[in-house]
């Protein structure tokens, strides 16, 4: 990008010279050309929402990385809401949530997605010992082999990206 080219005018020119490029790589992995064109869309929107884009040699490499991404968020989302729906499908129809509720799971599962993606397994593993499994500092510290000192950091890694998570978006 050349530096008094416009973010956005450099997003263009990305776009004419590599949409459909990006659409066809899209394509290959999800199986489905609309989800492709949809996720390509999304590609080009993150960039245009980056305050300054990198200056790169490779633009389809930093294109695929960013597609390759949201491809994954899509296939983790598909994957919450397939077993979300299939716990809905077990339940007796009389209690099953509103259609808002089931709205506001499903973005609720998304968000606990994208934190625990965003930790290091280690840390990952600490943060579920904690929250599902209940256990105390010094128990986690003598599963997984740390010092509480490590648990309590780690708990405190996990706890920031969920208030970033949740207030920062």
């Amino acid at each position: 990008m050349l530096p008094s080219t416009s973010p956005h005018h450099a997003v263009g020119e990305l776009y004419v010279a590599h949409h459909s490029w990006i659409v066809q790589m899209l394509r290959r992995k999800l199986g489905n050309h609309q989800q492709a064109q949809d996720l390509a869309q999304d590609t080009f929107i993150r960039l245009m929402r980056q305050e300054a884009l990198p200056s790169f040699r490779e633009p389809r490499a930093y294109l695929a990385t960013v597609a390759s991404r949201l491809c994954l968020e899509f296939f983790r989302r598909r994957a919450l809401e397939n077993a979300y729906l299939e716990s809905l499908a077990a339940m007796d129809p009389a209690l099953a949530p509103s259609p808002e509720t089931r709205l506001l799971v499903l973005e609720t599962l998304d968000a606990l997605g994208r934190v625990l993606d965003g930790l290091g397994a280690m840390t990952r593993e600490i943060f579920l010992l904690s929250q599902l499994d209940g256990m105390t500092y010094p128990q986690i510290a003598l599963q997984v082999g740390v010092s509480v000192n490590v648990v309590q950091k780690a708990m405190l890694k996990a706890y920031r990206l969920c208030y970033a998570t949740v207030y920062e978006e």
